[in-house]
Order: structure tokens, then sequence, then C-alpha cells
């Protein structure tokens, strides 16, 4: 009766565990066609994060060339640095345009009027409920390294400047078939974000809603927030917790949560942080706070910075300080 009263999706955790847990969940007939062009995408997130990761940029060399404007190699050194790196920055970005292209068939799916309840969708439809459920893994992970490292910026926009004095000087530059100046701010843009893959996730999210303006908006709030609760069931109730077989599923869990509480702020006509609004934010909260300290704080970070309505009027205070 007690996980009833905080949960009333609950007869959802059991068929959904497998979305949260790592066996992998098989496609339907039905879900095929969408799992496949997901799947594609999802076999690159690994190794995009794996580079990002690596990431190490070229400061000490555009260092060294700034210092010391005058001496060609060193300016040479730090362009023939940086050109590879944004060639990196370029796929990561290019990257985030494919993931939102998922993102937006995964959500046709899972939002359709197939089903009459978005329980049912998770139910029957659990192999893209737990891609989803990876993209937003994916995109939480890729934000929490993106944040950590400001080399990121700077590496961009070292190659900027050099290439528009270059363009000013008539030096021909063989990086900039790379990126060409369109392409250039819509790649700056993308990295000004503090979470660039949750801003397009968000964005995408968004525009998936009105574009289908057919569909009622709680088909795609509606899953959000039993996602939502889901995750914070799992990861509050010791007798799910106890069956997480490792760290990573528990941060797969918090991960997961976060992103779809983010979603359902940018969607939901008031947010995630209304009264009216169907996820228990005290309680996420509440569960993020719990972990070790050093693990959650870029989730904490993604719920001060990367939502809409946080900072509403009509948001609560006690959520407000928790947030502090």
């Amino acid at each position: 009766g007690y996980i009833n009263q905080i949960c009333p999706a609950d007869f959802v955790v059991g068929p959904f565990f497998v979305c949260v847990s790592p066996a992998d969940a098989q496609p339907t007939e039905a879900e095929r066609e969408i799992w496949e062009e997901v799947d594609v995408v999802l076999k690159d997130a690994k190794a995009i994060l794996d580079e990002l990761q690596a990431y190490k940029g070229a400061g000490p060399d555009i260092r060294e060339a700034i210092q010391n404007p005058n001496d060609e190699a060193l300016q040479e050194k730090a362009w023939a640095a940086v050109v590879p790196l944004v060639g990196k920055l370029k796929k990561f970005y290019e990257f985030s345009q494919r993931l939102e292209a998922a993102l937006h068939s995964l959500l046709g799916a899972l939002t359709s009027e197939t089903y009459s309840d978005p329980t049912q969708h998770l139910e029957r439809e659990q192999a893209l409920a737990r891609q989803f459920a990876e993209i937003l893994h994916f995109t939480l992970r890729f934000d929490e390294l993106k944040m950590t490292n400001p080399a990121i910026q700077n590496d961009f926009s070292y190659y900027r400047r050099t290439l528009s004095r270059m363009r000013i000087n008539n030096v021909p530059a063989e990086g900039e078939n790379e990126v060409n100046n369109e392409l250039a701010n819509r790649i700056s843009l993308f990295y000004a974000d503090a979470t660039p893959m949750l801003k397009t996730l968000s964005d995408g999210t968004t525009k998936f809603v009105s574009e289908n303006k057919n569909l009622p908006i709680e088909n795609t709030t509606d899953c959000l927030s039993t996602m939502a609760s889901v995750c914070k069931v799992m990861l509050e109730t010791p007798e799910y917790r106890s069956r997480f077989t490792s760290e990573d599923t528990v941060s797969f869990c918090l991960r997961v949560m976060v992103g779809v509480i983010i979603l359902y702020d940018y969607v939901h006509p008031v947010g995630a942080f209304a009264k009216s609004s169907k996820i228990d934010m005290k309680g996420c909260i509440k569960v993020l706070k719990d972990q070790p300290p050093n693990s959650v704080e870029g989730l904490l970070n993604a719920l001060r910075y990367t939502t809409k309505h946080l900072n509403d009027e009509s948001t609560n205070k006690t959520i407000k300080s928790m947030l502090q």
C-alpha cells in the first residue's frame, strides 16, 4: 500500500524495471522500425562520450601563441593543435542533431494514440522506453562532462578568432573546409549553453509538441511524469534499490529522472514545479540529495540552470530552498 500512495503507477514498476536494468529489452514487431533507427544513433553515443571525456584542449599552445603574437612558429603550432579539436567539436554538435531526430521518432511512438495511457505505452513498448531512457542518460552524462571542461569554448573561440584574422589577411586556412561561418555560429551557440545536449532535447520536445497540435499535450507530459515517478520510486524504495546490480544502474536512474523532469518543465504549460505538476518535485530532489554529494552535483545544477520554471513566482519556496 505504501508505494501506491507515492506512485499510482506502481504496477508499471515491475515491467518498467526492464527499462532501467541493463538487460536488453527486445523490440516487438511494431516497435522494430523505430527501434532500429534509434539503435544506430545510440551505438555511436558511447564513442562520443569517450572522446569528450578524453578531450584535453589546446590551452597551453593557445596561451603561448597569444603571449608571443609575432612568433610565427607558435601561431602555427596552436593552429595545428586546434584544427583537429574543432573537428571533434563539430562531430559532437552534429551528433546532437541526430540525437534530436531520434528523440523525435521515439516521442512519436510513445505518445501516439495507440494506447489509452502512458503506463500502457511504457509497458507495451519497453524497448522504445528503454531507448528513450538511454538518450536521456547520454545527454546528462555529456553535459556533466562538458560543464567541467572549459577548454571546449576556449578552443572554439580561438579557432574563430584565428580564422577571421586569416580571412582578413587572405591566408588560405586548411581548417576552414571543416566549418563554414554559418555552421560556426550554430556550433558557438550550442557550446555557449551550460547544458547543450539537454537544451537540444528540450527544444526538440517543445518542437515535437507544437508540430503535433492534434495530439493532447498530456500524452507527452504524462509519459514524462510517469517515467520520473518510476525512477524516483525505484531509487527510494529499498526493495527495488537492492535489486540494482551496480552503482551504474543508480546513476542511470538518476540521470533519466532529471532528464524527464527537465523535458516536462519545458513542455508542460505551467512546468514541473507548479502545484498542479504531476511530478513530485520535493520527492525527486530529496532522492538526489540522499546520494553521495559529489556524484549528483551536475544533476542538481541541471535542475538549477536548465529548467524553465524554477524561478517562477508560483514555485513552492521549499523546492527553491532545497535547490539553493
